[in-house]
């Protein structure tokens, strides 16, 4: 039940994944926006799993490794955030636009700092040498996550699907993909210090 409490609560409060989450909604909709909601949660899922189990300790032990994450998770929000920015201005092309893919959104997780901070900081305060097997608890780690993550990203998701109804106008629509690619691009700053 802690665990549950705490993924809904990394979950639901914002980053990087929810702004993308946001744009999707805001540009595509719900229904279209589901891809890069599926590949958010899973990809975290993925990774709650897999830092548990000892990736973590290996990518934070090399340096190299660890610098071109979060070098490549900076171009990676940089390009995003541009492309979110810069996005089209007519109202009528919103629902056309494709959001961010399954594939891309899972990959994401894999830069996002945020997705790092949650993983090591389940991995640290829900294992246990006591409840069993290290691949069973990432498994259930991993697992509840997504059923966790899936309702609370969604809300990002609808958000921005709702923001779609409201901005109408041209000059709102443009407003709305400067801040939000804004409020990506100022996350680079969790990535490189």
């Amino acid at each position: 039940m802690a665990f549950l409490l705490f993924a809904v609560v990394a979950a639901v409060t914002p980053g990087p994944s929810n702004v993308m989450l946001t744009a999707a909604g805001a540009h595509a909709g719900v229904l279209k926006g589901l891809p890069c909601l599926l590949g958010v949660t899973t990809g975290m899922g993925l990774m709650m799993f897999l830092v548990p189990l000892g990736l973590g300790s290996l990518v934070l032990k090399h340096s190299l490794v660890l610098k071109t994450l979060n070098w490549g998770g900076a171009a990676f929000l940089l390009w995003l955030s541009w492309r979110i920015a810069t996005s089209s201005s007519r109202v009528e092309s919103m629902p056309e636009r494709n959001p961010v893919g399954y594939l891309g959104a899972a990959l994401f997780q894999w830069v996002n700092p945020k997705s790092w901070l949650v993983s090591a900081s389940a991995a640290s305060a829900f294992l246990s040498a006591e409840a069993g097997s290290p691949i069973v608890q990432a498994a259930s780690l991993g697992g509840l996550f997504v059923l966790a993550a899936l309702p609370s990203c969604f809300l990002w998701l609808a958000f921005g699907a709702a923001v779609q109804r409201v901005v109408r106008g041209r000059r709102s629509l443009r407003i709305f993909n400067i801040v939000m690619g804004a409020l990506l691009a100022l996350s680079i700053a969790l990535i490189v210090r």
